[in-house]
């Protein structure tokens, strides 16, 4: 690569050597790939302004675009907010380490470039052993987004972090695959309101149990923003998660499916649900089971990638059940960019 500022090395996460080689990239302001439960995160000092900057250049992404800050214990999330309430304790008690993200209002300590320019900071400890024991030894608490070039599937293995980033980052830690395979579920506690900004693995239904009482879904999570209106968490952009092939999603019955799929283009490919990709030519993949969200989510950013590799021009991606897949539905509907289809 003619624009490599580095000769990228892939070590395994649970190698020693790889772990302090990696808090010492980002003592000293560098970035780093790492492994966690959900996808690969851009790992860098979330209390630094030159580190942050070096994040948004590595994946091309707008600086308005707010950052996760990842924390080993609830001591450096003290650091990081205003107060930790008593609604973010018990989430925090109930689902940490684990896939959710907990915004508050921030201290004065965080740089508003890690918040991009909001006065609330987004904040999860996740589950990831390697990742875990990588925070600690650098005792800093890091700002971490996916691992991908900007507006691509989000990565679930480190050879996607290699093709996106090689060169343009010193290190990835190879943790495998990713157990979740989505970002996080963030839910903001700033107001009496509790408000879920992004589905995940976490659902609304389990949050709600855990607070007693209503978890809002952001009218963000289903829709585009309007013009002019702030990303208040990450993933609210209007296109996100996006392979180079158009995706539409197909709302409806696998009979009017196959329709709409044979009367596409030659290069069109199906993702559908497993079972039913017998039912079409090689031009198909399975992306999970119809009634199985875990199954959906581990599989559907590492198919979007395939399908770009595939040469797919158009992706036909079979509609998950909103109510049982809210996060899959969620990252299909910007992948698509809204383009639903009814058959």
């Amino acid at each position: 690569m003619t624009d490599s500022k580095f000769i990228t090395k892939l070590m395994p996460s649970k190698s020693d050597e790889a772990l302090s080689l990696g808090a010492e990239y980002l003592r000293k302001g560098e970035v780093v790939a790492i492994p966690t439960e959900t996808v690969y995160g851009l790992a860098g000092n979330a209390m630094s302004e030159g580190a942050v900057a070096k994040i948004y250049e590595a994946k091309g992404r707008p600086s308005d675009n707010p950052l996760i800050v990842h924390i080993s214990s609830l001591q450096m999330w003290e650091q990081l907010v205003e107060k930790i309430t008593d609604d973010a304790r018990l989430l925090a008690e109930k689902f940490w380490p684990g896939p959710l993200t907990i915004i508050l209002p921030k201290s004065e300590r965080v740089p508003m470039k890690t918040t991009g320019g909001l006065d609330t900071v987004a904040v999860r400890m996740p589950s990831h052993k390697d990742t875990l024991r990588l925070i600690e030894l650098s005792d800093i608490p890091i700002a971490a987004p996916s691992a991908n070039l900007s507006g691509l599937p989000s990565p679930t293995s480190a050879e996607h972090c290699m093709r996106d980033l090689e060169g343009k980052i010193p290190l990835i830690l190879d943790g495998g695959e990713c157990d979740v395979g989505i970002e996080s579920t963030i839910i903001s506690l700033c107001n009496d309101t509790p408000i879920l900004l992004r589905p995940g693995k976490i659902t609304a239904e389990q949050l709600g149990a855990v607070l007693k009482k209503p978890v809002k879904i952001s009218e963000a999570v289903l829709n585009p923003l309007k013009k002019g209106e702030k990303a208040f968490s990450p993933g609210m952009k209007y296109k996100h998660y996006s392979p180079k092939a158009k995706v539409i999603l197909v709302r409806g019955s696998l009979e009017g499916f196959k329709n709409r799929f044979n009367n596409s283009p030659k290069g069109t490919y199906a993702l559908v649900f497993k079972g039913e990709e017998e039912e079409f030519s090689q031009r198909a993949a399975a992306y999970g089971f119809e009634h199985d969200a875990d199954s959906q989510s581990k599989n559907i950013f590492s198919l979007l990638r395939r399908m770009d590799d595939l040469g797919a021009e158009l992706v036909l991606v079979r509609c998950p059940h909103e109510d049982e897949a809210l996060g899959v539905y969620n990252r299909l509907l910007r992948a698509a960019a809204f383009d639903v289809e009814e058959v």
